[in-house]
């Protein structure tokens, strides 16, 4: 009997589980970045949306790679710019990288990408501007808000809705991670951003990094001004960047301590470094033919990039000359004229299939331009690489890599076919660049879950719970001087001046009274005396 009730039960339990798993399913308004912060991002949006949840995107009409969203409700919004118009500052910016060596987050946002930032920080004017996807937002009656914090937009949106809301980024520019979560960062040790610092400086090192930590508390605040006047209208309350990145639930940083520096973290603080790493697909016939062709040489992956179209002719030309140098067949992903002197080992196309190329047994090395993704994927499949940093956290990347002996790096304004050359034979026949690559990639997949699954996780978690106000740290409810303690300090040093001076005064009595009393009598003897 028991037998015959138990298979007739099994849909009505399959029916109940799938009942509670949608029952605990929430909405969610995603605020994302264009270009390729989008890449890892739209990976835990689309997990979100298979897990049930009701997922909405808002972006600009004019972008680069958020378009064509077709897995989830999108709403758009007008800019005040157009396509080209947005295109053309890139194009400026990126054009700078391959003239002058932008050092510092100073020289970085005030130089060449000023006015690109500028574009991107009218994007939440122009979204409030939108009265109907406003109020479309204000009675979306949503969970929480995942946003990429690039342009402070969706900081905006989440606290105008008063939303919990959970960031996605690989950092953040000056000293926002510090200040909005609290997180102790000594600058004896933790290296500043964009310096290509590592965490054990010299003296020299030290004094610069110190440098650019008090240059970044009197600087950034001006950099953010165009953001800040624009939260503190749609707001209608004075905002501060600060007030905006302390709001925050959760904070899923997209790199790992296997390729950063160790350092203090807040338990709201949740790495996800290398969700890009995956098994490779098998590749198409192209290319596959191209890697059967290689021979026992094997192949070479380049690519600097999906934001970098086109490299000034004479560096590509030397970048060609290079290439021409070692015997495997080099796979280069470029969409610029093609350089004159291009070698016959060396194919020009459009796209490649990154990871895939580097998780193949016989990928010698990448050339990259150290962005965080081919990073990862590099880590994951163990290739060695030559890196190429151009701006950004690339510098960064690099030194990192090359610190940890899996990797050479050049500067692109000054290196030449030579360097290149050499660099390429080095990570290819010295064995100590895979094997360091190799340890990095053992250490970087040896994790009790994947980082996707753990972001996954995460956002579900405060759209559950309404935010994660019990890992909020007490130090956002003090003052600076009462973060440092200076009111203490100063209590404690009245107190031991008051007792210094009580006991001097007491000291000064004692002599007075005793040695008074045996000079009056001297005086006293020596008066009679005459």
């Amino acid at each position: 009997m028991a037998s015959a009730v138990l298979p007739a039960l099994l849909p009505l339990c399959a029916c109940l589980l799938l009942a509670s798993g949608f029952a605990q399913a929430g909405k969610l308004l995603v605020v994302p970045m264009d270009g390729s912060h989008w890449l890892s991002m739209r990976s835990v949006v689309e997990k979100l949306s298979q897990r049930g949840h009701e997922v909405v995107v808002v972006v600009p009409e004019v972008s680069w790679m958020l378009g064509g969203l077709l897995n989830f409700t999108v709403k758009t919004y007008s800019t005040s710019h157009t396509l080209e118009d947005f295109e053309q500052e890139f194009k400026v910016f990126i054009d700078t990288q391959w003239k002058k060596k932008e050092e510092g987050i100073f020289s970085l946002l005030m130089g060449s990408s000023h006015a690109f930032f500028e574009l991107v920080f009218s994007h939440c004017r122009s979204l409030f501007n939108d009265k109907e996807l406003v109020e479309f937002l204000k009675e979306g009656s949503f969970d929480a808000v995942f946003l990429d914090p690039f342009d402070m937009c969706g900081l905006i949106v989440a606290k105008y809705l008063s939303l919990p809301s959970v960031l996605f980024a690989r950092g953040i520019f000056c000293h926002y991670l510090e200040e909005g979560a609290q997180c102790p960062a000594p600058p004896s040790y933790v290296p500043r951003g964009i310096l290509s610092f590592t965490d054990a400086m010299t003296f020299q090192e030290r004094v610069w990094n110190y440098i650019n930590h008090l240059g970044e508390r009197m600087f950034c605040p001006y950099f953010y001004k165009t953001v800040s006047e624009a939260a503190s209208e749609i707001l209608q309350t004075p905002v501060t960047p600060y007030e905006l990145f302390s709001q925050v639930s959760i904070w899923l940083l997209r790199s790992d301590f296997v390729l950063e520096f160790p350092r203090p973290v807040m338990p709201n603080m949740v790495y996800v470094g290398g969700m890009n790493c995956h098994q490779g697909k098998p590749l198409s016939k192209e290319f596959e033919g191209y890697i059967n062709a290689s021979g026992e040489h094997g192949i070479v992956v380049f690519s600097l990039g999906s934001m970098v179209a086109e490299i000034p002719e004479k560096k590509a030309m030397a970048i060609a000359e290079a290439l021409g140098q070692i015997p495997q067949t080099v796979l280069w992903r470029y969409t610029g004229r093609r350089p004159s002197n291009l070698a016959n080992n060396t194919i020009l196309v459009k796209w490649l299939p990154q990871n895939d190329l580097l998780g193949h047994p016989k990928t010698r090395a990448f050339i990259t331009h150290s962005g965080s993704h081919g990073i990862y994927e590099g880590i994951c499949n163990g290739v060695p690489m030559v890196m190429m940093p151009l701006f950004g956290d690339q510098m960064d990347n690099a030194k990192r890599m090359e610190t940890r002996g899996a990797g050479v790096t050049l500067n692109v304004l000054e290196m030449t076919s030579d360097d290149l050359a050499n660099a390429l034979k080095a990570v290819i026949n010295d064995k100590s660049y895979k094997e360091n690559i190799m340890r990095l990639s053992s250490l970087h997949k040896d994790r009790p879950i994947e980082p996707l699954d753990l972001a996954v996780f995460w956002v579900e978690f405060v759209m559950r719970h309404k935010g994660a106000p019990h890992l909020r740290p007490a130090a956002h409810d003090l003052t600076w001087y009462q973060y440092h303690s200076l009111d203490v300090i100063g209590f404690l040093l009245a107190v031991v001046l008051a007792v210094v001076f009580t006991i001097f005064k007491c000291c000064a009595f004692g002599c007075r009274k005793c040695f008074g009393k045996k000079e009056r009598a001297k005086k006293s003897h020596k008066a009679k005396a005459h």
